[in-house]
């Protein structure tokens, strides 16, 4: 007995010369037309590796613009749309982190094939990533340098640079709610790389030792601390991920590869928030 088909109902829009269409709203024609294999002849995995990269960007594109909404919230003193916002971010983290078990499906053998026909292209070049570190403190004015070449890249990570991280804009707003906050962090040069003050972590073990007088800032902690730790699984999946698909070569970009993805690891957004965990239940 043969199926039926679904009918196709009355309603249902057919007339694209006037009204909009989803390929014209989403410009699919450019996106679907974004993907240019440099390989000769091209290799069948070099789509893959592409489209790794390209909808990685496009979710940074999202995580950025997120984290500015964040900041303002903040300085505006609206925790909970920054909350919000911050929550979002993490569900992006955990795509971008689950996308690496996709490119994953390159072996060795398949990626040598076209690797030699990226040139020095890396992902150590994305301007994005590096502007969602600059965002969330990891700031270094050398890497405006790379960027000299792409004025664009190089004025929105300027901007991010000058501009104070989500956790600055977190430390003046919880100044601004009576917090003691030390002075010396919202008097600091935001170009610079945020560096652990031992005297905010008094500031969050009172936070953490009365969760429910102090809820918002709490929760906000810990929105923070999944953030990081959301990162730091992205890198290791990374690091996992560019190891079983080239060992130990150097990268494209001329990074020493798995070695320069490793010491990222240690790197650290919100230090306070995990030194605190130390003194949390601690006899005083």
């Amino acid at each position: 007995m043969a199926s039926e088909q679904r009918p196709i109902e009355d309603g249902i829009v057919r007339d694209f010369k006037v009204n909009l269409s989803y390929g014209a709203y989403l410009h699919l024609d450019e996106i679907l037309d974004a993907q240019h294999p440099v390989s000769t002849p091209e290799h069948h995995d070099e789509l893959l590796f592409i489209l790794q990269h390209q909808t990685s960007e496009l979710w940074l594109k999202l995580v950025l613009h997120e984290l500015r909404a964040v900041q303002r919230q903040l300085a505006a003193d609206e925790l909970r749309p920054a909350l919000k916002g911050l929550a979002r971010v993490k569900h992006i983290q955990r795509t971008l982190t689950e996308q690496w078990s996709v490119l994953a499906t390159l072996t060795p053998s398949e990626y040598a094939e076209f690797r030699s026909f990226l040139g020095t292209s890396s992902g150590f070049q994305s301007y994005q990533y590096r502007a969602v570190e600059f965002m969330l403190g990891n700031k270094d004015r050398r890497m405006l340098s790379i960027f000299d070449d792409d004025p664009a890249a190089r004025s929105l990570l300027t901007e991010a640079l000058e501009a104070p991280s989500v956790y600055d804009e977190f430390l003046r707003y919880l100044s601004r709610h009576a917090y003691e906050v030390p002075a010396e962090l919202l008097q600091r040069d935001v170009t610079l790389p945020y560096k652990f003050n031992e005297d905010l972590v008094a500031v969050f073990v009172e936070i953490y030792n009365d969760p429910e007088k102090h809820w918002g800032a709490y929760e906000a902690c810990e929105e923070l601390v999944d953030l990081e730790e959301n990162f730091q699984l992205w890198r290791f999946r990374h690091l996992k991920t560019v190891e079983r698909t080239i060992g130990f070569k150097r990268g494209t970009g001329g990074s020493s590869g798995v070695a320069f993805l490793k010491a990222a690891l240690d790197l650290t957004f919100f230090p306070e928030l995990y030194a605190v965990r130390t003194e949390i239940g601690v006899p005083r």
